[in-house]
């Protein structure tokens, strides 16, 4: 029986110990150098730190990175990776939320580091690799782990502008690396490309598969996702079998018309999440690659990345709107009103999730969690916590899950319900759309849409009086060279309504 990532990182550094873990260009790192890594690095850390604060860790872009985060869980404690490239305040603040003794990056992210006023010590990676090893210490460390030890802290947003940290057990994390390798079955000859941040919840599963299976993962350098061809042909040169990717990642190459100079001629697995697939654009998708399984997940970080998931069977025509599916092994979901009742069948409400794959919490927030984290209202009988997303779904007759939305994006204008991503819907449909938004200015009961791309605001306007109610087509249409976005790469709403008028 498993009890930390650790067993998993050990088996692999065994049975495969010379195959290539993580892959950047023309630098590797294989499981066995993993594991030497983390041995060297955690006797360093392990007199430094304690298991109630995490490690800060702030490395590139790279195949070591992986290995730095699992040098701190070799020392027994919970890393926090956060991105260099991110503004200083935003550093600052996830410093302060982190409260750690301890910085782990790489040389190159040292000179940003030192730059955030943190008074731990910061410790170059590289400089304490030849660190011999001690294995009673390592030893002491691991026997203090348990399965609800807490494994990684990700920072999310929070609506006061604070960033939350998520803090995630081992057992949470492999639970649900289990139920995704098992819908994928993800094995050891697959090759996994990294689209994510590595300090991203999405990460995980660059991370993690190849410790679970002796996959391999090829970390994609961020700057080849905007010309897909250069794209294509690292997928092609890695034989990268899987994707498991963002909806943004996914639609870029559709957008710009890649398939039409090449496709990745290895890839069997593709599955993303984040936001609302566009039917248009996944059809691209279909017809490139037919032999190619399309996966469509849902879920929040509370919930260790996605807690739902639809395979996609058939080919999807313009309109079709995607279910986000069934829950994954280990979860279960609920709907329910704002009363805490359940809803009727076939009724919209708020989707809550509840198993062994809910997050530990908000670390060092305790009055959030006990808000967002509470006792199952179904169950008067024995503790059962669940989590509530936010968002807003309904089972179809199949039983599958329908996605609807924020409930903070429900709004109700001349007399009307509506769902602003429907608004978003219909403007993604629309030759010429790259990216949208919809906003609702609720002084001036106006209705907004934002967008990037070759369309003009008439053609939107007339493709919605033809194909949406009165009521539902946007009165201010509002073009821009690029949408602005949050670190996480969602639209930054609250930059939008600086165009309100």
């Amino acid at each position: 029986m498993y009890t930390s990532v650790l067993d998993w990182l050990d088996a692999r550094a065994c049975d495969h110990a010379d195959k290539k873990a993580y892959i950047c260009g023309d630098t590797a790192v294989t499981f066995k150098e993993i594991a030497d890594i983390t041995k060297s690095i955690g006797t360093y850390l392990a007199g430094k730190v304690t298991p109630e604060k995490p490690v800060v860790c702030m490395s590139s872009r790279h195949p070591y990175t992986p290995a730095y985060f699992l040098s701190v869980v070799r020392a027994g404690c919970s890393y926090a990776p956060i991105d260099s490239t991110m503004p200083v305040a935003r550093l600052k603040q996830m410093l302060d939320v982190a409260d750690a003794d301890c910085m782990l990056v790489d040389r190159a992210s040292y000179d940003k580091a030192s730059t955030l006023g943190f008074e731990g010590e910061i410790i170059v990676a590289e400089d304490v690799l030849d660190t011999p090893v001690d294995e009673a210490a390592l030893s002491a460390a691991r026997a203090g782990l348990t399965e609800l030890s807490p494994l990684y802290i990700i920072f999310t947003s929070g609506s006061t502008g604070k960033p939350k940290g998520v803090m995630t057990s081992h057992h949470s994390l492999m639970c649900y690396i289990d139920a995704v390798s098992e819908v994928l079955n993800v094995t050891e000859d697959d090759v996994f490309g990294g689209q994510a941040p590595l300090d991203y919840i999405a990460a995980v599963r660059d991370i993690y598969f190849p410790l679970k299976a002796g996959a391999s993962t090829v970390i994609i350098p961020k700057s080849e996702f905007a010309i897909p061809t250069e794209l294509f042909n690292t997928l092609n040169r890695n034989k990268v079998t899987a994707l498991c990717w963002s909806v943004a990642g996914i639609e870029v190459p559709a957008k710009l018309n890649a398939f039409s100079e090449c496709k990745p001629e290895y890839l069997k697995k593709v599955c993303f999440s984040g936001a609302v697939m566009s039917s248009k654009l996944l059809r691209i998708w279909q017809d490139a690659l037919p032999d190619t399984m399309f996966v469509n997940q849902y879920g929040p970080t509370e919930s260790t990345a996605s807690c739902t998931y639809y395979v996609v069977a058939d080919k999807v025509e313009e309109d079709t709107v995607l279910p986000i599916g069934r829950p994954y092994k280990h979860y279960s979901v609920m709907l329910l009103n704002e009363d805490n009742t359940p809803v009727a069948p076939g009724e919209t409400g708020e989707i809550c999730v509840k198993g062994p794959c809910l997050a530990l919490g908000y670390y060092r927030n305790p009055e959030k969690t006990a808000e967002s984290f509470m006792q199952n209202p179904l169950n008067d009988r024995y503790r059962e916590l669940i989590y509530k997303t936010g968002d807003l779904g309904s089972f179809n007759a199949d039983g599958e899950l329908m996605f609807h939305g924020r409930k903070d994006r429900q709004i109700k204008h001349m007399g009307h319900r509506i769902e602003l991503e429907e608004i978003e819907g219909a403007a993604k449909r629309v030759d010429g759309v790259r990216t949208c938004c919809s906003l609702y200015q609720t002084e001036k009961e106006l209705l907004y849409l934002f967008y990037s791309g070759d369309a003009t605001p008439k053609e939107i306007t007339l493709f919605f009086r033809a194909q949406m109610p009165a009521f539902m087509v946007p009165r201010k249409i509002v073009k821009l060279d690029e949408l602005p976005a949050l670190p996480n790469g969602k639209t930054d709403m609250n930059a939008l309504k600086a165009y309100f008028k």
